[in-house]
């Protein structure tokens, strides 16, 4: 009976998860042990030395402590400058993707650590367009002939909203892919696999983006990442699908589907279209042998020095609390419990009955202490078995090697040189392995950017418009190029030094270096070319094949390609005879003599000149000055009528003020003559009253003179 697709999938991964069965228990003790989550929290456990995290924090960082650098390079170290051209976007579009994006920063931390902790790391590289929609143009349906006007008219009318699809932007993301949701087809060696899957947790609204509503509603929500529900986290809170997604060399096509479900959910040809077929390369393997592909783990090889190391470490943590002052006393005397209590410096503690005290042997033969010698020699054994035993470990493990290349300041540069080059050789190894981990995920990014990303897209990550003028022209080759089989025109390495902190002054050094070989080989080959310009091509090629070994020249190899081709360009122009020297010597006389009357006839049309412009420039200053002068009696003529004018003007205004001041004065001194005779007329008209009051008061006196005498 023939079996269907999901039943051969199926059987495929029940085959992998018997083979590492085994193996993912133990790699989830092993991550256990690093998170130190072996300790019941319930429960008085024993002292205990985290070797396995010390060795991690420590392996880490020296084989990959910084994002990689890519090396893309012509395949041939021909000069091809549409090569040099295209090497160079693909270069500054792969470094863009790396620093702008977080994934593959992360996408490597978490690789190389499972590879220090359960002996595999995996990375899985994928293309990912985002697209937006977009209102189709007016002008988006063409009409033909033979469509008709009415048709034309409904599928152009108003009530249509035609759109489609552009690409927004573009990217090829890294993906980390958990040790425990990798699998592949049991294989003795990682040439040989044929199927590899990984499994995705997804959400309901992730499955009806990803395969629509219809098929993400018969995909049961059954399951959720383990390492989430293994630490305390409720399996409900975290129901998600589990889906499979396993490519097939074999088949060269891609499926879908839940483990849970008998069918296959969706199914795709090859999507991405790179030389291997798989979207991951060979994950990053601790312990290997040539008959499987279960790595063993580092912790594995030194698992029972580190569990000796647990017991000294506990053994050590009691004889640290056994160190401490013990002892019996005679009863007879409570003082000496205080001795051990109050004592301080120059403090005596009196003893009652001294004489019985003294006869009994005093404080020797009162007290007695339990010796503190045997334990602390004990202890101190212990510290140095526990030293022997890390040693042993690091011997296993390669960070003795580390160890070995601590320097002192006292050491010679040629000793540091020598340490260096003995510790780092099995580190070199470790490293080499994680480069080549970063170059496989560097080139299947390189080759679904060349085939799949848009030109724009390549030349705005490249930041195409700040290379050269000469480069801009070769951009349209280089696109071509890179379209066209990226691996087998071009060469692309991660270097395992580009992986971890270095030196700074060793950068300064090889440019340094770079810059006196450069320097004395050209001043070498000048006058050698000067005397020989036949050789110029030759020492042309010898400076290339030289600057071709400094990978600090890469920079400025486009500049150096183009300085040196012009040197060799004007070395094979055709040469000009040489002249004859007494030829050479009357051409020199007579153009010497030429340059003589040149000279004289230069002197004596300046002298023409100069006097031309002096006599013209007098006539135009006498004309200037005439000028001046007309100019200076206008304005005399002119201010002078002026001034006759204001002049008489202000005559006019005096004599109309004077006859104003004339007018007010009569006016004032008649009214001052009107005021001065009715004055007169009022006091003479008060004298003739007074002297009609007199004379009544005289008469009244009189009567009444009169009247009294009567």
């Amino acid at each position: 009976m023939t079996e269907t697709p999901i039943e051969k999938y199926l059987n495929v991964i029940g085959a992998y998860d018997n083979e590492f069965k085994k193996w993912e228990a133990r790699s989830a003790k092993i991550v256990k042990r690093y998170r130190d989550d072996n300790r019941s929290q319930n429960s008085n456990e024993t002292a205990k030395f985290n070797i396995l995290w010390s060795n991690v924090q420590t392996l880490v960082p020296a084989v990959y402590s910084k994002l990689p650098m890519a090396d893309v390079s012509r395949r041939f170290g021909d000069n091809d400058q549409v090569g040099r051209v295209a090497s160079q976007i693909i270069q500054r579009a792969i470094d863009y993707e790396i620093e702008h994006y977080p994934d593959f920063r992360a996408t490597m931390k978490n690789a190389v650590q499972d590879r220090f902790l359960g002996g595999r790391g995996v990375a899985w590289v994928r293309y990912e367009p985002h697209l937006i929609e977009r209102d189709m143009p007016e002008d988006g349906l063409q009409v033909t002939e033979d469509t008709d006007e009415e048709d034309a008219a409904n599928e152009t009318g108003p009530e249509t909203n035609q759109t489609y699809e552009e690409i927004e932007y573009e990217c090829a993301p890294t993906d980390y892919v958990h040790w425990k949701d990798f699998g592949h087809s049991v294989a003795r060696t990682w040439e040989e696999v044929t199927v590899v899957w990984r499994w995705a947790y997804m959400t309901r609204e992730a499955l009806i983006e990803r395969f629509g509503e219809e098929s993400a509603k018969k995909i049961p929500l059954d399951s959720g990442p383990q390492t989430l529900t293994s630490y305390g986290q409720s399996s409900k809170e975290h129901t998600r699908a589990k889906i499979c997604e396993l490519w097939d060399k074999e088949s060269g096509k891609v499926y879908w589907f839940s483990k849970n479900s008998n069918y296959i959910i969706d199914e795709r040809d090859d999507p991405i279209e790179v030389e291997g077929f798989f979207p991951c390369g060979k994950p990053l393997y601790a312990t290997l042998t040539s008959d499987s592909l279960v790595p063993v783990p580092d912790f594995v090889l030194y698992q029972d020095q580190a569990t000796e190391l647990d017991i000294l470490s506990d053994r050590i943590d009691g004889l640290v609390k056994a160190l401490r002052v013990r002892g019996v006393y005679d009863a007879s005397q409570p003082t000496l419990q205080r001795l051990l209590t109050e004592g301080d410096n120059n403090t005596l503690i009196p003893v009652d009955k001294w004489m019985a005290f003294s006869e009994k042997g005093g404080l020797k033969g009162s007290i007695d202490i339990l010796p503190l010698d045997v334990i602390a020699s004990t202890l101190i054994n212990c510290y140095k078995a526990r030293e022997d035993i890390k040693s042993q470990i690091y011997e296993i493990t390669g960070i003795s090697d580390i160890i070995r290349g601590q320097t002192s300041a006292s050491e010679t540069a040629t000793a540091q040189q020598i340490k260096g080059q003995y510790a780092g050789l099995r580190l070199r190894s470790m490293q080499e392995e994680v480069a080549l981990f970063a170059s496989s995920l560097i080139k299947l990014k390189a080759q679904i950017m060349c085939t799949k990303f848009q030109p724009q897209t390549l030349l705005q990550y490249a930041s195409a418009q700040q290379m050269s003028q000469a480069d801009q022209q070769l951009i349209p080759q280089a696109i071509e190029l890179l379209k066209d089989s990226p691996l087998s025109n071009f060469r692309i390495d991660v270097e395992a030094d580009s992986l971890v902190q270095l030196d700074e002054d060793q950068n300064k050094r090889n440019r340094v270096e770079f810059l006196q070989a450069f320097g004395g080989f050209l001043g070498q080959a000048l006058p050698v070319g000067r005397e020989s310009p036949e050789m110029i091509p030759m020492l042309v090629e010898v400076m290339k094949f030289g600057i071709g070994a400094f990978k600090q020249a890469e920079p400025i190899e486009g500049t150096l390609d183009a300085a040196l081709e012009q040197m060799k360009a004007a070395s094979q122009q055709p040469k000009q005879p040489q002249p004859d020297p007494e030829q050479m010597k009357m051409q020199a006389q007579q153009q010497s003599d030429q340059m003589k009357m040149q000279a004289q006839q230069q002197t004596d049309q300046a002298r023409l000149q100069a006097d031309a412009q002096a006599a013209q420039m007098k006539a135009q200053i006498d004309v200037q000055a005439q000028q001046a002068r007309v100019q200076a009696d206008m304005q005399i003529e002119q201010m002078k009528l002026q001034a006759d004018a204001q002049l008489e003007q202000m005559r006019q205004q005096m004599k109309m003020q004077e006859l104003q001041y004339l007018d007010q004065f009569n006016r004032y001194k008649a009214q001052l003559d009107s005021s001065t005779r009715i004055m007169v007329a009022e006091i003479s008209a008060k004298a003739q009253v007074d002297k009609v009051r007199e004379a009544e008061e005289a008469a009244n006196t009189e009567v009444a003179i009169v009247l009294g005498q009567a």
